[in-house]
């Protein structure tokens, strides 16, 4: 027989079969067994109407599971759709900290109305976790986790353990704390479940761990996470207070996040919202993201031909320089648009810091020298055997002019290779974010200084002013 090449179609033809032959019980039944982005995927193609009906049928604790997997979108949709009660009922089972994003993202009115329907632990939850600014470890953190004390054996743990009822995600981790919640370390549910049930919880205790700091950056906290391998990282107040968890999932999004944010500034778009749709933002939205550094750039390309029609004397003898602009103008921005994404890299991995500026340029500098000689060697072949003898005035080979051209264009690629490692490392050193500098505002300043080199240097060599 055959293995199941792709479950995920073959769950959503299931979801489907069911949904169209109207076997409702037996479809919510698959919505409890199925794997929980299977069956959000399922349920987004379906009304806002439909997916309350689907909802209704479901326990309360899957009605919150499957909640908290909707898109920001849907679910304020269906917050706004529901009753304050059924709302309340949804939120007491998601997953605390994405049911604090949704709460802040309800408008002042809605969170009013809301709060009175909440329970008084949930309440104060929201309350809390919204406080926390959306970029800290407090503002992606949950507080869905188990916590032992180090004098409690190993039964009375487990029983609190089951207790608390965390979910199966930040189950892995105990936290070990005192009775004003102050971190003494950490035991493994592994640990537990191996150890002696007499045996005490001081014993098994971890004192050696990682944590994050409630108003650190997030994507410091993800690169925790990421370093140590860890499924989920305490957070801690001033006090050492425990006050949350972020769990290896959150990091992941804040990964994607900021990942999603570079590569936009990287193409001169201003960053979206986090979660924002392409095909839901409007025209207008895409607009405004993108007119403020295409028309800013555009302005800065004016300085461009500015220096053409001051080199206007040298084109009008030499014809064939005009042939090679194109190429000098895109190798310098390949150049610079490679050096700066590899620093800006290393920057975001910390493998370099502001410190190293001295090392980074030199070592682009023997780079782009290597770099130069290939371009060069290629150029010159190219206008010595490939162009037209024709385009030259009496008295100069194509030889010379070659090597003029070749000679300039090298010298454009060390100085695109040093602009681009440069300028991120300048902006990062004045606070900035290193990314905002790269490949279009990159391009257009390589191309500015790439026409005073092209020029400077014809026109020098050629001894033509």
């Amino acid at each position: 027989m055959e293995e199941n090449e792709n479950p995920e179609e073959d769950n959503q033809e299931i979801l489907q079969n069911l949904d169209e032959s109207g076997q409702t019980e037996e479809l919510v039944e698959m919505f409890e067994e199925l794997p929980t982005p299977d069956v959000v995927e399922f349920l987004e193609d379906k009304s806002v109407e439909d997916i309350i009906a689907y909802l209704k049928e479901l326990e309360a604790e899957d009605q919150g599971r499957i909640f908290s997997d909707f898109a920001m979108e849907l679910q304020l949709r269906l917050c706004r759709t529901l009753e304050r009660r059924q709302v309340a009922q949804i939120f007491r089972h998601m997953y605390s900290d994405i049911r604090a994003d949704l709460y802040q993202q309800l408008d002042k009115e809605e969170q009013i109305g809301l709060l009175p329907y909440l329970d008084k632990k949930v309440r104060e939850d929201v309350i809390i976790l919204s406080a926390y600014p959306r970029e800290t470890a407090g503002g992606i953190m949950g507080t869905d986790f188990a916590t032992v004390f180090e004098g409690m054996s190993v039964a009375q743990a487990m029983a609190k353990i089951r207790h608390d009822a965390p979910s199966k995600d930040m189950v892995i981790y105990i936290y070990v704390v005192d009775d004003s919640m102050v971190m003494k370390g950490y035991v493994t549910l592994k640990d537990l479940v191996l150890a002696d049930p007499n045996a005490k919880v001081s014993d098994l205790l971890n004192e050696f761990y990682v944590s994050a700091e409630v108003n650190e950056d997030r994507e410091s906290v993800a690169q925790k996470i990421e370093k140590y391998d860890l499924a989920a990282i305490p957070v801690l107040n001033s006090l050492n207070q425990l006050v949350g968890v972020v769990g290896h999932d959150d990091a992941i999004t804040v990964i994607r996040a900021e990942q999603t944010e570079d590569f936009e500034k990287l193409a001169g778009v201003m960053p979206s919202q986090e979660g924002e749709d392409y095909m839901q933002t409007s025209s207008v939205g895409h607009f405004k993201k993108r007119v403020v550094w295409l028309v800013g750039l555009a302005a800065m390309g004016i300085i461009s031909g500015m220096i053409i029609n001051e080199y206007q004397n040298v084109l009008e003898h030499f014809i064939i320089l005009a042939m090679y602009m194109p190429m000098m103008a895109s190798t310098g921005g390949n150049t610079g648009t490679q050096a700066a994404t590899v620093i800006i890299r290393a920057i975001s991995l910390g493998h370099v810091s502001d410190s190293d500026w001295l090392k980074i340029v030199l070592k682009e500098i023997r780079i782009s020298s290597m770099l130069s000689v290939c371009v060069a060697a290629l150029t010159y072949f190219k206008i010595v055997f490939l162009s037209f003898h024709g385009l030259l005035p009496e008295g100069f080979t194509m030889s010379f002019v070659g090597l003029t051209i070749s000679f300039a264009i090298a010298i454009q690629v060390v100085s695109s290779a040093i602009i681009g490692a440069g300028l991120p490392l300048i902006v990062r050193r004045l606070g900035g974010d290193p990314a905002v500098v790269a490949s279009p505002a990159i391009s257009t300043i390589v191309d500015i200084t790439g026409l005073l080199i092209y020029f400077a240097v014809a026109s020098a060599l050629l001894g033509v002013s």
